[in-house]
C-alpha cells in the first residue's frame, strides 16, 4: 500500500458530501420545507469542492472576518492557511435568519434542484470597497475586463456563511461520469496503483506535445511512479474549449502514447478563477488533499490575458510561510520542440538556442488552422489529438 501525503492541516480527508444514503434521502426530502436560495455558479463549484473533499480542512463557507483575512494575509482568523476566499455570496438575503437551515440551488442543472443544506452561522455585508479590496488581493486586479474579477463583483455583497452538508455533485457526475473524482476517490486510485511519488497536472486546455512532454520530464526528474492529470470541468471563459472535446483529446493521447498504468485522467467541478498566483496556490492545496506529492506549475499558470508576470505564480510560493503545504513543486519553464534537437525542452534549458529554433504557434493560430481543418505540426500536436480539435473547430463554422 502506499504511503500517503497528508491533507491540507488535518490528518484525514474532510468531504461535506453526505455518504449515508439514508441520511442523504431525509435531508433531500427536507430540503422543500426549507428556506432556498439560489447561489451564484461559483458558490456552486465552491460547494462541490467542499463536498469532495478538495477544500479539507473547511467546514463550509467562510464569514467576512475569514474572507478579510484570507485575502489579506493568506490565512484564516485560526490561522490556516488559504489562499482564497470561500464565500456563499448573493446579492440579498431577505428570509434568511441566523440559526436557519437553509437549501441552496444549483444554478447550473435545469429545474435548479438542492445541491446543499447550509447552517447559517452569519449573515454580513462587504462594502464595496470592502469587495474591490478582495478582488484586488486575489486577483491582482479590480478591472471589470479581468473574466475571474466580473464573476466575483456580480455574485453580491451579502455573505451567508457556516457548515454545509453536501446533496450531490451538480453536473459534474452525471456529465462527467467517467473522468469527475473526488478527492478521496483519487486518493483510493493513487493507494492502489501503490504510487508514493505522484505528480499532478491541472489543465484547463487540450494537451498538446509541450504539455505531453512536461509531464513525461516531471515524471522522469522526480522519479515519479505516476501522474494524475487533473482537469477543470466547470466553467471557463468565452472561447475556451469546452469539456468534453478537451477530456476526449487528452484521452486519445495517454491511450496511445503512455505506458499502460502511468497515468489517471481525472476532474473536479469548480469554475476557473483565472487568479493566476493566488490559483496556483488553491491548486496546491486541492491537489495536495486529492495525495499528490508534487504539483507542476508552469509559465502564466491559472493566468488570463496580461494580468501576470510570465512566472508570478511560481514565485509566489516562495511568499508562504514554510511548511504552509507538505506538497512540493515542479517550477517549469515554456516547453517546446527544438527543431536543432529533434525534441520537446524548457526553453531556459536551451540558452543556445533562438526563436527561430523553436516550433512555437501562437493559441490564435493554432485555432485558425484547425478551424480550417489544417493538423498544426506533429512537433506542435499529436495527429490523433489534434484530429479531434479539428472537429470540434468546424464544427463551430
Amino acid at each position: 500500500m502506499a504511503n500517503l501525503i497528508q491533507p491540507h492541516g488535518s490528518d484525514r480527508l474532510n468531504p461535506l458530501y453526505v455518504q449515508d444514503t439514508a441520511e442523504r434521502q431525509k435531508l433531500s426530502q427536507e430540503a422543500p420545507s426549507l428556506n432556498s436560495v439560489l447561489v451564484s455558479s461559483a458558490t456552486a463549484g465552491n460547494a462541490v469542492m467542499l463536498g469532495a473533499g478538495y477544500f479539507t480542512p473547511l467546514n463550509g463557507f467562510m464569514n467576512k472576518a475569514d474572507a478579510l483575512s484570507v485575502g489579506s494575509r493568506m490565512h484564516t482568523v485560526d490561522g490556516l492557511f488559504w489562499p482564497t476566499p470561500v464565500m456563499n455570496l448573493v446579492a440579498e438575503a431577505p428570509d434568511v435568519k441566523v440559526g436557519d437551515r437553509i437549501a441552496l440551488r444549483d444554478p447550473n442543472v435545469d429545474g435548479s434542484p438542492v445541491l446543499a443544506i447550509q447552517q447559517v452561522d452569519a449573515i454580513e455585508t462587504f462594502t464595496s470597497s470592502e469587495l474591490e479590496q478582495l478582488a484586488q488581493q486575489v486577483y491582482g486586479t479590480t478591472d471589470a475586463q479581468h473574466p475571474g474579477v466580473a464573476e466575483f463583483l456580480a455574485q453580491g455583497s451579502v455573505a451567508i456563511s457556516g457548515a454545509v452538508q453536501v446533496l450531490n455533485y451538480s453536473y459534474f457526475e452525471t456529465e462527467f461520469p467517467d473522468t469527475f473524482r473526488t478527492a478521496t476517490d483519487i486518493r483510493d486510485s493513487i493507494s492502489k496503483m501503490g504510487w508514493n511519488r505522484v505528480v499532478a497536472f491541472q489543465t484547463r486546455n487540450p494537451m498538446h506535445r509541450a504539455h505531453e512532454e512536461l509531464c513525461r520530464m516531471a515524471m522522469e526528474r522526480l522519479d515519479a511512479d505516476g501522474l494524475v492529470i487533473h482537469m477543470l470541468l466547470g466553467k471557463l471563459k468565452p472561447g475556451d474549449i469546452p469539456a468534453p472535446v478537451r477530456d476526449a483529446s487528452i484521452r486519445k493521447m495517454i491511450e496511445l502514447y503512455f505506458p499502460a498504468n502511468s497515468a489517471l485522467i481525472t476532474g473536479y467541478g469548480f469554475d476557473m478563477l483565472y487568479a493566476g498566483p493566488r490559483e496556483a496556490l488553491l491548486h496546491a492545496v486541492f491537489r495536495q488533499n486529492m495525495g499528490a506529492t508534487h504539483f507542476i506549475i508552469g509559465r502564466d499558470h491559472a493566468g488570463v490575458g496580461d494580468y501576470y508576470e510570465p512566472f508570478e505564480a511560481q514565485e509566489i510560493f516562495d511568499q508562504i510561510p514554510a511548511g504552509a503545504l507538505k506538497i512540493e513543486m515542479f517550477m517549469a519553464d515554456h516547453t517546446a520542440y527544438s527543431k536543432k534537437l529533434d525534441k520537446v525542452v524548457m526553453m531556459r534549458e536551451a540558452p543556445d538556442h533562438t526563436k527561430e529554433d523553436f516550433i512555437l504557434l501562437s493559441g490564435t493560430a493554432v485555432r485558425e488552422m484547425l478551424g480550417k481543418g489544417e493538423a498544426p505540426p506533429p512537433e506542435f500536436s499529436r495527429p490523433e489529438v489534434a484530429e479531434i480539435l479539428m472537429k470540434y473547430y468546424q464544427a463551430q463554422g
